[in-house]
Order: C-alpha cells, then sequence, then structure tokens
C-alpha cells in the first residue's frame, strides 16, 4: 500500500486530496462495529520513560506550582498515582531511582504487587543483550516480565543496512531463543529510521527484520508516533497494515500521539494521547486479537522540567482517561 496519509483521531484525514477515499476501499476499513472499549479491561499501560523525572525525584520532596501540593517520586510514589490513573501494565527504561536511594528488582516487584500493578516488558540496551544475557533475563525473571526487549535500532550494532538487519536478525533469533527458554518473549521496538530504505538493495530495513526473524521467537513493539513519522520520512507503507498482515508479532504497542507541524521530532511534535492527528480509534478498531496485545501510553516529552513538575504525571492521567474512554464508532 503505497499512499502516505496522516492519521487524525476523529477521522481519517488525507495529507493529500483523495486520502479518505483510499481509507474507506482498503482491505482493512472497518464495516460493522460495537460499542465495546476499544483497549481491553487490565491492558492499559504505561512506559515509564514518560515519567523518568517522577522516578528520580525525592519522593514528596517536589511541590507542584500548579496545585500547591507534593508530588509522588520514586517507584513507590509513581505507581500509586499510576494506580490511582487506572493504568495496569508497566514497562521498565531502567531500574533505578535517583534521589531515593538504590532498590533491587526484587523490592521493585514487591511494589508491582502492592499496587496491583503487573510488570510487561522492559527496555534493555541491545549490547546488554550481547553482553550480559542471563542476567537481563534474571531481572526480568524476578519482575515476572513476560516480555523483555530492546529500544536500540536493528542496526545499532552490525550498521543501517539490509546487511546489517540481518546479521542482527542472527542475534535477535538467539534473544528470542534464550528469552523463550525462561518462558518470555523476546521484542524489539521502533522509531523512524527503521523504515528507511537501504539505497544500495532497494529494500525497507523493517522489511528485513520482519523477514529475517523467526516469528516464533522475535516479536515488535509498534510504536504508532514513530511508526507514523517513519511513513512520513519513508513513504510507502501503512503503519496499520504492518499489524493487519501479522498480528501476533505485535503484542505490544506505544500509544504516542502528535502533530505533523513542522515540530522538531522530523516535522512532528509529540503531544499527550488524544490531543494530536492520531486516529487510535480507527487503528485500534480495526487492527485484530485485541485482547492480546498491551496497549502502553508513552510521551517521550512530558517531563515539565523546574517549571512545571507535575506534567508527566498529567499526561499518564489525560492519556489514560482518552485511551479509556476510546469506544467503537
Amino acid at each position: 500500500m503505497g499512499q502516505e496519509f496522516t492519521l487524525n483521531r476523529r477521522a481519517f484525514l488525507g495529507a493529500a486530496a483523495g486520502t479518505a477515499a483510499a481509507v474507506a476501499t482498503a482491505s482493512w476499513a472497518p464495516s460493522a462495529i460495537g460499542q465495546a472499549p476499544l483497549v481491553p479491561p487490565g491492558r492499559l499501560g504505561i512506559q515509564l520513560f514518560t515519567v523518568r523525572d517522577a522516578i528520580s525525584r525525592r519522593d514528596m520532596s517536589v511541590i507542584d506550582p500548579l496545585t500547591g501540593e507534593p508530588l509522588r517520586g520514586g517507584f513507590r510514589g509513581v505507581f500509586e498515582v499510576l494506580a490511582e490513573a487506572r493504568i495496569r501494565e508497566i514497562e521498565f527504561a531502567g531500574y533505578g531511582q535517583g534521589a531515593n536511594g538504590p532498590i533491587t528488582v526484587a523490592e521493585i516487584r514487591a511494589l508491582l504487587d502492592a499496587y496491583e500493578l503487573k510488570g510487561i516488558g522492559t527496555h534493555i540496551g541491545y549490547t546488554q543483550f550481547l553482553n550480559n544475557i542471563e542476567q537481563v533475563l534474571d531481572d526480568a525473571e524476578t519482575l515476572g516480565l513476560p516480555h523483555v526487549g530492546t529500544a536500540n535500532s536493528p542496526g545499532a550494532v552490525h550498521g543501517e543496512t539490509t546487511e546489517g538487519y540481518k546479521r542482527a536478525a542472527e542475534d535477535f533469533n538467539n534473544f528470542g531463543a534464550a528469552a523463550a527458554a525462561r518462558g518470555m518473549r523476546f521484542y524489539q521496538h521502533n522509531h523512524s529510521g527503521e523504515f528507511a530504505i537501504d539505497p544500495t538493495t532497494g529494500i525497507r530495513l523493517y522489511d528485513t527484520i520482519l523477514a529475517e526473524t523467526d516469528p516464533e521467537l522475535v516479536f515488535f513493539e509498534l510504536d504508532i508516533f514513530w511508526a507514523y513519522v517513519g511513513q512520513s520520512r519513508f513513504p510507502g507503507f501503512e503503519p496499520l497494515q504492518l499489524v493487519v498482515d501479522q498480528p501476533r508479532r505485535f503484542p505490544l504497542y506505544h500509544v504516542k500521539d502528535g502533530v505533523m507541524d513542522g515540530g522538531p521530532s522530523f516535522g512532528w511534535t509529540m503531544t499527550d494521547v488524544g490531543d494530536g492527528q492520531i486516529d487510535f480509534q480507527t487503528f485500534f478498531t480495526v487492527a485484530p486479537h485485541k485482547g492480546y496485545r498491551s496497549y502502553l501510553i508513552e510521551r517521550d516529552t512530558a517531563p515539565g522540567g523546574a517549571t512545571d513538575p507535575g506534567r508527566s504525571f498529567r499526561t499518564a492521567q489525560r492519556s489514560a482517561d482518552y485511551l479509556l474512554g476510546l469506544r467503537a464508532a
């Protein structure tokens, strides 16, 4: 499917005239739709990178200038806030908590259990998998994670070429086999560069990693925002079609929103989920196996710094409210 388009959360808004008509005739266009929640109960989660400022700050030591209330920090404080926001699944971006002092993965697991949260995955560096995979899997096992993955590009070690991605596929298959032996799944999280086309082969890099990895061992976390950025940079594919074509390979979503306004992310600006142009309603309605997936809120730019230290918590709450309110049209 070669026509590029930008998605709006209320309706498909074509990047060029006629896009809406193309969507209406696509093989995955919605037809008879019910009124069930589009995010299944218990499957809403968050990537903790969104609230990394809160995890690292001293618990209760920061006052929100907008409310005058103390802001929670550390894993305990953050888990309390997320549980109140009706978020149930947690994806990790490291196991440290800054000013709150040392904490073990076993202690983090106890906090997950205390707040009735489920660890769903973790982002670990590609080279950590290469150099110390058993420790990576030990930590994931302690946390009870069903998935363990990397947010590094497949080209991070062997190069951003078709050949580099083929060599990465060998590594990923090995990582996947080791994870499967421990009852887990290995996955890779995309940014936009994976959708580039290798000029020497004419092959889209993401197509290579999909084709060269074992579908029983290697899975993918689709960052929906970055996939649409990738589409705008490297036209000729549809992010939704990736999931439609291989639904079981994408057990995890990063639900991230933005607007294509000339902003800093290759012409896009990140927003809270529901404030941008991406039509999650249609995406989640059309993509099959809804209950199979985890829907993980993320906004890389959520932390507001010293001037607005509560912003990342508001991102989590506002994004959760929007997603939990989604119903099929």
